[in-house]
């Protein structure tokens, strides 16, 4: 079975990612901390935890990922390290710079595991234990394509709220890279 549909679909979602992560913290840069930390409804509260959550569920997935039988460089241990006990709503990085900074180490890191995805990876059998300790098994791509769902989901809500503040972060579909 030819694969490489499936690996350039990821490579293409890889560079989107870090293109919409790159114009939502430009965006998120014309509001205060404060503002940028105010609760405003959303699930995670702000804008500040809701791009908090995103790191904390790239580098849970990326940790999983890098421990699927293929080496992946980007994929080190000290920028995937986590707190103990770290769930969905931990807060990582109160300071905006420290959490834009790994903001743009993870969206790095992404670009580089898709680029060095060996053509058979997703369709591989991944196993890993889910945050509740459950042990879950399925075809990587499966959770190849929840990672990226994952990340446009919470980039809507961020969109939102930074609408909502009176932030255009201007175009945001995918089809304006390519």
């Amino acid at each position: 079975m030819d694969t490489s549909a499936f690996v350039d679909n990821y490579r293409l979602l890889a560079r989107y990612n870090r293109w919409f992560n790159q114009r939502l913290f430009d965006a998120s840069e014309q509001l205060t901390d404060e503002e940028r930390k105010r609760d405003r409804g959303a699930f995670f509260g702000s804008i500040h935890h809701t791009l908090n959550h995103l790191v904390w569920g790239d580098q849970a997935w990326l940790k999983r990922f890098a421990v699927q039988g293929v080496a992946f460089e980007a994929l080190s241990d000290s920028l995937l390290a986590l707190p103990p006990g770290a769930l969905h709503g931990t807060v990582l990085h109160e300071d905006w710079a420290a959490l834009r900074a790994q903001r743009d180490r993870l969206d790095a890191a992404i670009e580089d595991f898709a680029n060095r995805m060996p053509p058979d990876y997703p369709l591989r059998t991944m196993r890993y234990a889910n945050t509740r300790g459950v042990q879950r098994e399925h075809p990587v791509w499966q959770a190849l394509t929840h990672f990226f769902n994952h990340q446009t989901h919470h980039r809507g809500q961020v969109t939102a709220l930074l609408m909502q503040a009176g932030i255009d972060p201007g175009t945001t579909d995918l089809i304006a890279i390519i």
